[in-house]
């Protein structure tokens, strides 16, 4: 098939590959290069940079609005089958979309997770399952009919960072089999139901806090939901550090919560009778590194206070 490719995230890369290899992509749709870095040099989107390099002789487009009248002309101009969009960041109005078959692929299995953070908001609600669905576009986010979906299970000692690479690698062989299935005509599109609809807000750096009162496994899956952005930052004494995995412990304490009950092994009293262990962490400026290294380093005594940050 002939394919034009809009997408910006890394997450869409590998079913870019994909496509690249088993079908015609015949054009790519991105968004500008941005200022980025300590230099703010202006940088390629991971799409933008890898099909710079692999699609040299392939139409590559930046705007800033990609319903512009001469951007949607040229890429409605491009002889296709099919559009795939896949971490776009921009929507695609209905004088772009007429007439076209565009379908997306979404980290969730909508109608759960609508919106900006899927992968974030799955692990944070304590979903067991998540996946990958390929939907058609709507005007509504996120709403389309779901061309076909992927299940994966979400282990409990898995990041937001971690799962989300997982999910991309999963994207491509469902991208690839609802292709086939259009081409075959055996696709069979199913409705959202509405009253399963749960939306998963934006982020912001102000999300980087963990109510340490709450339950051990609450605070996992508040931490592991964060990381590695905007991440959960804590801090014990004069010591501030990003919380990068933890493991959720049954054994019970009699400690107040975010109370250091166990220096050398990083346990902090939670709420319910729990406790949580920090197993990596990230001081302010240097690398992320195993409490056990971080601690040789900087003696911590057992009763500190450890303090999250929730809000009031």
């Amino acid at each position: 098939m002939r394919i034009v490719y809009f997408g910006a995230g890394a997450f869409g890369l590998p079913t870019l590959e994909r496509l690249t290899s088993e079908h015609d992509v015949v054009g790519v749709v991105t968004q500008p290069d941005r200022p980025a870095g300590r230099k703010r040099r202006l940088t390629p989107t991971p799409i933008g940079e890898w099909a710079s390099s692999h699609l040299a002789d392939t139409p590559l487009f930046k705007p800033e609005n990609v319903n512009d009248a001469d951007i949607r002309d040229a890429v409605r101009g491009i002889d296709c089958d099919a559009w795939v969009v896949i971490a776009f960041g921009q929507k695609l109005g209905e004088p772009l979309l007429e007439d076209r078959f565009a379908i997306n692929l979404h980290a969730s299995l909508l109608p759960r997770w609508r919106g900006a953070a899927p992968i974030n908001h799955a692990i944070m609600a304590g979903d067991r399952v998540t996946g990958n669905s390929v939907i058609t576009l709507a005007d509504r986010m996120d709403a389309g009919l779901v061309m076909g979906q992927s299940e994966r299970t979400i282990d409990p000692s898995l990041t937001a960072g971690e799962l989300h690479d997982l999910l991309a690698a999963d994207g491509p062989d469902l991208m690839l089999r609802v292709l086939a299935e259009k081409q075959s005509d055996a696709l069979r599109p199913v409705t959202q139901d509405e009253s399963l609809v749960t939306i998963a807000g934006k982020l912001s750096r102000a999300d980087g806090w963990v109510d340490l009162g709450a339950s051990a496994e609450h605070c996992r899956r508040r931490i592991h939901g964060l990381t590695p952005w905007p991440g959960v930052t804590i801090r014990i004494g004069d010591d501030q550090l990003k919380v990068a995995r933890v493991e959720a412990l049954e054994s019970g304490s009699e400690e107040v919560a975010g109370v250091l009950i166990d220096a050398a092994s990083g346990v902090i009293a939670c709420g319910e009778g729990t406790s949580l262990r920090l197993i990596e962490v990230q001081p302010a400026g240097k690398r992320i590194m195993a409490w056990a290294e971080y601690v040789r380093g900087n003696p911590i005594e057992v009763g500190a206070v450890v303090n999250g940050g929730a809000p009031c």
